[in-house]
């Protein structure tokens, strides 16, 4: 499955084409780096939300009572 041409905002296509021109990369590649980073950014956040509650059933309470037990 390929979504590309993906239809974005004028405004959004100017900045990535911008970021692109900066970076010498590609256009695409950016997009795609982009939408890759998104997805896996909600997929950790995913996780997170379902181990929430086994961890505060722990006593982890906040990050910091992670931190605190790796370290």
């Amino acid at each position: 499955m390929n979504i590309f041409p993906l239809p974005i905002p004028d405004e959004l296509e100017l900045q990535l084409q911008a970021l692109a021109d900066q970076k010498q990369r590609p256009f695409k590649d950016l997009a795609i780096e982009a939408i890759r980073q998104y997805v896996a950014i909600e997929q950790l956040r995913g996780i997170r939300r379902r181990l929430v509650p086994y961890a505060r059933a722990q006593g982890f309470l906040t990050d910091e009572d992670v931190f605190r037990e790796i370290s």
